[in-house]
């Protein structure tokens, strides 16, 4: 066995006959017809990434001082300057319920869309007292309520919107809000 320049063996006669033999059949590799290409990138799911930043967005949305001081676990609003009689009539149900709309099942961002039109829509009618059914959160993960703070938020952020309670136990309870409307333009 030779040693050669680099400290390695050099392969003798019999070696490079061996291999010779053993690599008879191979042809070389035409090299245009050798592709590496590295993988495709990981999914990155950008929607639901848009998602989680709106509704932290909406959770962090400051909302109307009346809102904050209300106090307890019932939803109730009134617009500054309007008579604390009206907030009290509208929970014992004086004012009469025209129309009603349910969001059972929709997203946060179909939610919102979905009242906002729903409020438009009732403007454009005349209406003055609707109930919003948010749901009570049964059917959520952890059986908490996601829309039900977001659609009093979104309530009390509504310039339409004069004032809101929680529903009464036979009108939907936790689940629903009673909102009275402005006088339409």
């Amino acid at each position: 066995m030779k040693r050669s320049e680099r400290g390695g063996h050099s392969p003798s006669e019999e070696e490079r006959a061996l291999f010779r033999e053993a690599v008879a059949g191979a042809r070389p590799l035409a090299r245009d017809r050798v592709h590496h290409e590295p993988p495709p990138p990981a999914a990155v799911p950008r929607q639901r990434e848009l998602d989680e930043a709106a509704a932290l967005a909406e959770t962090l949305a400051p909302a109307p001082l009346e809102l904050l001081l209300e106090g307890g676990e019932e939803a109730s609003f009134l617009r500054p300057g309007l008579a604390r009689t009206t907030l009290k009539d509208l929970r014992r149900g004086r004012w009469v319920v025209q129309d009603q709309f349910d969001l059972h099942g929709a997203t946060r961002h179909e939610a919102r869309l979905l009242l906002a039109e729903f409020l438009a829509g009732s403007l454009k009618r005349g209406l003055r007292c609707v109930r919003i059914i948010h749901g009570k959160g049964l059917g959520s993960p952890g059986r908490e309520p996601v829309l039900k703070g977001l659609v009093k938020n979104w309530l009390a952020n509504r310039p339409e919107v004069l004032a809101y309670c929680q529903a009464r136990a036979t009108e939907g309870g936790a689940g629903a809000v009673v909102v009275l409307l402005r006088t339409p333009r």
